[in-house]
């Protein structure tokens, strides 16, 4: 088993792709198979697995979002702005974690696949992402 973190500086409202990162870091373990668990460390980010060919796709997920979820004055907690709780409610709808299995070294994503942080705050912040890998 293997324990680390990714710290990874957004640039705003955003998906970048972390799964090079991810990859490194999984490299370092000498873990050959098994199961990688990732988990973000906050209630205004999320984690999501989407296609990394076009990035069209990305866009229009953030768009998707955003037109779900708007940036207005419906909602109680706003302590941070407007886009406080906007950014709550698309973590939850995207996730804070997820499973990836790896074998020979190599992450088990398909072809079209990347792993992307989601920043859903206006303002850049510094996130963490926790990596358990477990095999063999």
């Amino acid at each position: 088993m293997a324990h680390g973190r990714l710290h990874i500086r957004t640039s705003g409202e955003s998906l970048t792709d972390v799964s090079g990162d991810v990859q490194r870091w999984l490299d370092q373990t000498r873990i050959a198979t098994g199961t990688l668990s990732l988990f973000c460390r906050h209630t205004s980010a999320g984690l999501l697995i989407s296609e990394n060919a076009d990035p069209s796709v990305q866009r229009d997920l953030l768009l998707w979002l955003d037109r779900s979820v708007p940036q207005d004055d419906r909602y109680e907690h706003d302590c941070e702005g407007p886009d406080d709780m906007p950014a709550h409610i698309k973590s939850v709808v995207t996730g804070g974690a997820l499973t990836v299995p790896f074998a020979a070294g190599r992450l088990l994503l398909g072809t079209w696949q990347a792993i992307y942080l989601a920043e859903f705050r206006g303002q850049s912040h510094q996130r963490e992402v926790v990596l358990t890998a477990i095999g063999e």
